[in-house]
């Protein structure tokens, strides 16, 4: 499996890509090519031009969730793949894959928070999979599906609200996941924003995947203000496993970056990084 970042919050040094507040991926595992997120705004699209990479042969586009940051791409994207069926260029319309809740209506503060496009709209465009089990997209390659919560210190506090059956509820992103991919070193798991606990993510690789070896996690971590009891159980955590690698970034701070440095081998993460796995 390769895995290039199109979006993070930095860039690689000397090169001239754009960045934000966001995330998105690009991942080849053999002929199977995947969008994972698509970031706030077009610029995964102009990254992914300057790396010389084609988006007209995806195959699939995987939401980590559906919060702005990882959906507003997705009306670019409409139209990338709308101009180039009016140019009578050769694409692939890829299949959107997400947990089912993912395009509900999603606010902070009486802010919109969530995707512009809803799951009709969406479907209007793309094929689309909406699963909240475990989806193998290929024999590496799994969706995880709605993230199985088991502990008592991650997801504790609401991130604002979202619509379900016609009312406003309290929203603790039940529609986040994750991807994960079956390396022979071990598992590779890749994050959006990790809302439904980092730690319950790599639990719930482990049993999906009858593996417990990890050899790298990569993506938003949900550490920027974590509250104290977070805090302390998701270091507690990291110290007791073997971890390999760590590309913790997007929503993961400088504080904590340093203080899972004691505890695994952390790796700098931005618009440009390459990445391959066996």
């Amino acid at each position: 499996m390769e895995l290039k970042v199109l979006v993070d919050n930095n860039t690689i040094i000397d090169r001239y890509y754009l960045a934000e507040p966001a995330v998105s991926y690009l991942i080849c595992d053999g002929d199977t090519k995947i969008l994972f997120d698509v970031g706030y705004s077009d610029i995964f699209i102009k990254n992914a031009r300057k790396m010389d990479e084609s988006l007209m042969d995806i195959n699939y586009v995987v939401i980590s969730h559906g919060h702005n940051d990882h959906t507003g791409g997705l009306v670019p994207l409409v139209k990338f793949y709308s101009e180039a069926k009016a140019e009578n260029l050769n694409y692939i319309n890829p299949t959107v894959i997400a947990h089912p809740e993912a395009f509900s209506y999603k606010e902070y503060s009486g802010d919109e928070i969530g995707s512009i496009l809803d799951s009709k709209k969406i479907g209007r465009y793309f094929g689309t999979t909406l699963a909240s089990e475990p989806l193998w997209i290929t024999d590496n390659l799994v969706f995880l599906g709605e993230i199985e919560r088991g502990n008592d210190f991650e997801n504790i506090e609401p991130i604002g609200q979202c619509e379900k059956l016609y009312s406003m509820v309290d929203d603790h992103v039940y529609d986040d996941s994750a991807l994960v991919y079956k390396s022979f070193q071990g598992l590779v798991i890749i994050t959006g924003c990790s809302h439904a606990g980092i730690c319950n993510i790599i639990e719930y690789a482990k049993k999906v995947c009858n593996d417990d070896r990890i050899l790298d996690v990569i993506g938003g971590f949900h550490l920027i203000e974590p509250s104290e009891v977070q805090a302390e159980g998701t270091l507690n955590y990291f110290n007791e496993q073997n971890i390999k690698n760590i590309h913790p970034c997007h929503c993961t701070s400088l504080e904590y970056k340093i203080k899972l440095s004691k505890s695994t081998n952390i790796m700098d993460v931005g618009v440009g990084l390459s990445m391959s796995y066996q």
